[in-house]
């Protein structure tokens, strides 16, 4: 009974020794609590910053359609028809009658800047396909083709 009272008490920790190793556990979670706290952290905050520039981002491109189209309304009034005779005025135009004009015809000249409105006649359908039957064959009807049918082109060949 001694003999084993000895191993046991050689092999038992001191108290102290166990309050070393709880306080180390503890510490322990309390780091890795701390490191995971951290990386939410940052995480969130980098999160945070990106939402932010975005909206910044947002702002400024309303605010850029918003000059776009206060130049276009600007553009709109400065070509107006009023606008347009009233510089036109002032630059010393004057009026014009349609029997005052003189038009000439120059042989071979084409227009740069035509509007085609429609398609010339005989020209394809835009909504028809342009594929060739190859590309517009299912998989379904390429092995009925090669499987089912595989004797099919032989038997057109033979035929008178």
């Amino acid at each position: 009974m001694n003999r084993v009272q000895n191993l046991t008490q050689a092999y038992s920790q001191a108290p102290w020794r166990k309050q070393l190793q709880w306080i180390g556990l503890f510490m322990l979670v309390l780091i890795l609590v701390a490191l995971v706290a951290g990386i939410y952290l940052s995480v969130s905050a980098e999160a945070s910053s990106n939402g932010r520039a975005i909206q910044a981002m947002y702002a400024q491109i309303e605010r850029m359609e918003r000059e776009i189209e206060d130049q276009k309304t600007q553009l709109a009034f400065l070509t107006s028809n009023d606008e347009m005779a009233k510089r036109a005025e002032e630059m010393g135009f004057l009026l014009v009658n349609k029997d005052e004009v003189l038009y000439i015809i120059v042989p071979g000249y084409k227009r740069s800047g035509q509007v085609i409105l429609g398609s010339p006649p005989g020209s394809p359908v835009p909504g028809a396909s342009m594929l060739s039957p190859e590309y517009t064959q299912s998989l379904f009807d390429w092995l009925r083709e090669r499987i089912f049918e595989p004797a099919a082109p032989l038997v057109q060949e033979v035929r008178p």
